[in-house]
């Protein structure tokens, strides 16, 4: 009788462990999911943002004195020499944000695949 009930004892530490595990994992994905969420909503912000100075720039003159800011500091330029620097930047947050998206639906899908895998359900609380 003392044997059955330690190995239930056994099993039922077992189970918690893998409980336990699967809860990690479940919470892993969860906050990994968040932040690229997080990171994309940024850069959107961010993309939105260049978007707007470029339109406001395009229909002035290229030699009309502007403003950037660079590493913190605020230099004078032409919109001439402006524009450019800020096509090739809003190139380059539109493309890291594809980026972003790709590996957020990854995430997504690899989260549903192991959720199929270990039978996990979620259980939304009260």
């Amino acid at each position: 009788m003392q044997e059955s009930s330690s190995s239930s004892a056994a099993a039922g530490g077992i189970a918690s462990k893998k409980q336990a595990d699967l809860q990690a994992q479940y919470n892993s994905y969860k906050s990994t999911l968040q932040q690229l969420a997080q990171k994309i909503g940024e850069l959107e912000s961010e993309g939105d943002e260049h978007k707007l100075v470029l339109e406001t720039l395009q229909p002035l003159p290229g030699s009309r004195k502007c403003f950037r800011m660079i590493g913190g500091v605020l230099v004078e330029r032409t919109v001439a020499e402006v524009i450019p620097a800020l096509e090739t930047n809003a190139k380059g947050v539109e493309s890291v944000l594809q980026q972003l998206v790709k590996e957020y639906k990854k995430t997504e899908d690899d989260m549903k695949k192991w959720q199929t895998k270990n039978k996990v359900q979620v259980v939304q609380g009260p």
